[in-house]
């Protein structure tokens, strides 16, 4: 009889205890399909969806499914991109003064793997949308050429060369203790947050459309912006967003590819994030020839740097990624993009200033004298 009593005393125990628990606590332990932040977001079975819209292996209601390559979707990479862009051009801008004791991209690194964290809480169907915009926020090559430009004193501080070798080793493990800190702390927030809202429905047939002819319009705005605005505005941002929308859409589109080929070794992200490294260093490259070059070149390759490499590379998807790959296969992960990301600059830049040809600093005149 005892044994009979304990079960049946265990689950009037439970049952007890569900009926006391808030509201709020049982939406946490639910499996509810409309909710995902009962989900695990580190666990590779995530790395091949975290750039994804809903798929049906989630189990998701027909409206909330979405083909990765639908215009719907690929429409509100532009807006997305572009707010991403210019968050990162003004936290830099407000970041940077005389005298500052945190690098710029610091910031930019943490706000965005913050948010991203958030979204991953977040998941379906909405929180995957903001995955755009902390891809674009975030750059993988704008840290590489910053942690390079610390090896070669790019700046030409009056310091030697264990100087300049602290100051890159600094820059990199402070962008990638803020970055997976900011990541896990967005989405412990969200945990505690998100139980407390509904989840939001999926937009009804109009609202689709017209999000995505306001995304489109969006983005064609940035042309007559680039053209019709002073052109001192030019370099400093209206040319990045030009370029804001391609370089999001490659990354899209690499990570759609690739990255599920394999569970454990992102080889979208990786592709995109030593290709747009590589590219950052040759316009670095080129804006450095002491041949004069047009102001209007200028500024294309400032935004080609900016726009086009800042939103094809992402930290905060490799954060993310980081987190869900785990162990030494994490560990891995980092070492080779790092290496990877240094040695192309070593070829591409390193072998240009050290063979006299190119300044380390940008000769680019972007004002016409």
């Amino acid at each position: 009889m005892a044994l009979d009593r304990n079960p049946s005393s265990v689950a009037v125990a439970v049952n007890e205890t569900k009926r006391n628990a808030p509201e709020s606590r049982k939406s946490i332990v639910q499996t509810d399909p409309r909710h995902s932040w009962d989900r695990p977001v580190g666990s590779v079975e995530s790395l091949a969806t975290i750039d994804r819209p809903p798929s049906d292996a989630e189990e998701l209601p027909s409206s909330k499914i979405y083909h990765p390559l639908s215009p719907h979707v690929l429409a509100l990479l532009m807006p997305s991109s572009i707010f991403g862009a210019l968050a990162r051009l003004g936290l830099q801008a407000l970041t940077t003064y005389n005298g500052q004791s945190v690098f710029a991209l610091a910031y930019v690194q943490a706000t965005g793997c913050f948010i991203m964290g958030i979204a991953l809480g977040m998941r379906a169907p909405f929180g995957r949308y903001f995955v755009g915009f902390c891809g674009s926020l975030t750059t993988f090559s704008g840290w590489q050429v910053d942690v390079f430009d610390s090896w070669v004193n790019a700046s030409q501080y009056p310091r030697g060369g264990l100087q300049n070798f602290l100051d890159g080793l600094t820059k990199t493990w402070v962008t990638l203790v803020v970055s997976l800190a900011s990541l896990s702390f967005g989405v412990h927030i969200c945990g505690l947050v998100a139980p407390y809202f509904p989840a939001p429905r999926s937009p009804s047939r109009v609202v689709r459309y017209a999000l995505t002819i306001a995304s489109v319009l969006a983005y064609a705005a940035t042309f007559p912006a680039y053209f019709c605005l002073p052109s001192d505005f030019r370099h400093q941002a209206t040319a990045a967003l030009l370029f804001a929308f391609p370089g999001t859409l490659s990354r899209y589109l690499l990570s759609i590819y690739l990255n599920q080929r394999s569970k454990y070794f992102p080889l979208g992200t990786f592709a995109a994030n030593a290709t747009g490294t590589a590219l950052l260093g040759l316009f670095h490259v080129l804006q450095g020839l002491p041949s004069s070059v047009s102001p209007t070149t200028c500024s294309l390759l400032q935004g080609l740097g900016d726009g086009y490499c800042g939103c094809f590379t992402t930290v905060s998807t490799f954060a993310a990624e980081v987190v869900a790959l785990g162990g030494w296969k994490a560990w891995l992960y980092v070492v080779i993009s790092w290496c990877g990301g240094q040695l192309l600059l070593l070829i591409i830049m390193g072998t240009s200033f050290w063979a006299g040809h190119v300044n380390e600093r940008t000769t680019c005149a972007f004002n016409a004298s």
